[in-house]
């Protein structure tokens, strides 16, 4: 196995795991959590949610701290804290220790460090595949929580699950400390990996990342809020066994992702991104404003759950790829961590928010009204969006002394591009139908 493969397939491991670890309650808290001292439908939103608030605070500093300190170091850590809050949570009696123990799991913010990992041990010209393996270990360990969750808790409790996601993080450390190949000491910042404290100003004033940033914090804020209600409606209109919940969300969720493949394909090789994102957008709020008018028929029910899947999950995976489009060049890592933050602010709100609604109006009609609200005043906003460019974002090394610059930015396809001379790389945005990458070549050992 090469180093980069052993590198990329370790990572890839480390952050199912994780993340496995945080989505296997996602179904189960709001049914489980009833029995926890001082339970309440906000406290259990809380709990659902409060995870991603931590998240959002610490993931772009512990990325800036794996410069200083190193990402193993860095990682690990995480993996300890995000442990210790598991086992807070496992031993917890009161919905105050649970969302502690949440807290404390959100606060192992390794996200960042882990990117910069990537980058670190994968060429530039492999590191785009890199990270799509990463994004599709994500989406499987949500399909795999969706069914895990329910049946370990039928078996253990919430503790039980709990106390796997501590065992998870234990395997984590071990792959890090067995597997993963040590990153060189003295890091270089990756632009298209990792957030640059001098550019964050700039890309939160970026009007167009905005209205995408603002898009992940809803797409997430009305997922963690559905959760809130969704598993006791499933229970309550399809007479569901708490630990048959699986049987819902797996055909739901496997179905789902086969369903979304002909829009990505017409969004991506048909160049039809705006439309399809929209369509997705306004359909997900159909689907909530029919959650909430059907949420008595459990078989309606099932059929928009798989309806907002489909639409949760190509939006999901347009997204980040539309932020790779818009973002300026070199800008690309920064703006990740701002729409990674938002995504997690979104599911602390959302958890948060769903609660209160469910605090003061104990139906879930009311809740799933105000999510199809939030997503119908996103899709106004994505309405004016400009429609983006088709271009992908590419980094190469640059031999000492490049002085060509110029003669890079004259190259058909090429939209942007930057040479940063203290990390040694050149930064593109091109256009790849346009794009002769043995031109490029030829510019980077013309003799300068």
């Amino acid at each position: 196995m090469s180093t980069e493969v052993r590198s990329v397939t370790s990572l890839a491991m480390l952050y199912a795991f994780r993340m496995l670890g945080l989505f296997m309650v996602l179904p189960i808290l709001v049914l489980y959590g009833k029995g926890y001292l001082g339970a309440t439908p906000f406290t259990l939103g809380l709990a659902l949610g409060v995870y991603g608030l931590t998240q959002a605070v610490f993931q772009i500093p512990l990325g800036l701290m794996s410069d200083i300190f190193g990402r193993k170091l860095i990682i690990i850590s995480g993996l300890v804290i995000f442990a210790a809050g598991s086992l807070v949570a496992a031993f917890s009696t009161t919905v105050e220790g649970l969302i502690i123990g949440r807290a404390l799991q959100g606060s192992g913010a390794i996200a960042s460090a882990i990117m910069a990992t990537v980058a670190d041990l994968t060429s530039e010209q492999n590191r785009t595949k890199a990270m799509a393996a990463i994004g599709a270990s994500i989406g499987l360990s949500f399909t795999l929580a969706m069914v895990v969750g329910p049946s370990l808790a039928a078996i253990a409790g919430l503790e039980g699950v709990f106390i796997l996601s501590a065992v998870l993080s234990v395997v984590g450390i071990l792959i890090v400390l067995f597997l993963l190949p040590t990153p060189p000491r003295f890091h270089k910042s990756h632009r298209d990996t990792g957030a640059i404290p001098s550019l964050i100003l700039a890309t939160i004033k970026n009007g167009e990342l905005f209205r995408l940033n603002w898009g992940i914090f809803s797409l997430h804020c009305v997922l963690m809020a559905s959760f809130v209600v969704l598993p006791g409606l499933l229970q309550a209109e399809l007479g569901l066994d708490k630990a048959q919940h699986w049987r819902v969300y797996l055909p739901v969720l496997l179905l789902s992702f086969v369903a979304m493949l002909p829009f990505m394909l017409l969004a991506e090789r048909k160049r039809q991104v705006k439309g399809v994102f929209l369509g997705a957008i306004f359909a997900m709020a159909a689907c909530l404003f029919g959650m909430g008018v059907f949420s008595g028929n459990g078989y309606w029910l099932v059929f928009l759950v798989f309806v907002f899947f489909v639409a949760f999950n190509l939006l999901e995976a347009t997204l980040p790829s539309l932020v790779s489009k818009i973002a300026p060049v070199g800008s690309k890592g920064t703006a990740m961590g701002i729409y990674s933050t938002s995504q997690f602010l979104g599911a602390f709100c959302g958890g948060a928010i769903g609660g209160a609604l469910m605090s003061y109006q104990s139906s879930g009609e009311f809740l799933f009204f105000c999510c199809a609200t939030l997503v119908a005043l996103w899709g106004a906003l994505a309405w004016t969006m400009a429609k983006p460019k088709y271009l992908s974002s590419l980094c190469y090394s640059i031999p000492e002394g490049f002085a060509g610059a110029g003669d890079v930015k004259s190259l058909v396809g090429v939209e942007e591009a930057l040479v940063v001379v203290e990390e040694s790389l050149l930064y593109l945005k091109v256009d790849k139908q346009l794009f002769n990458e043995q031109q490029l070549e030829n510019v980077l050992t013309a003799p300068h």
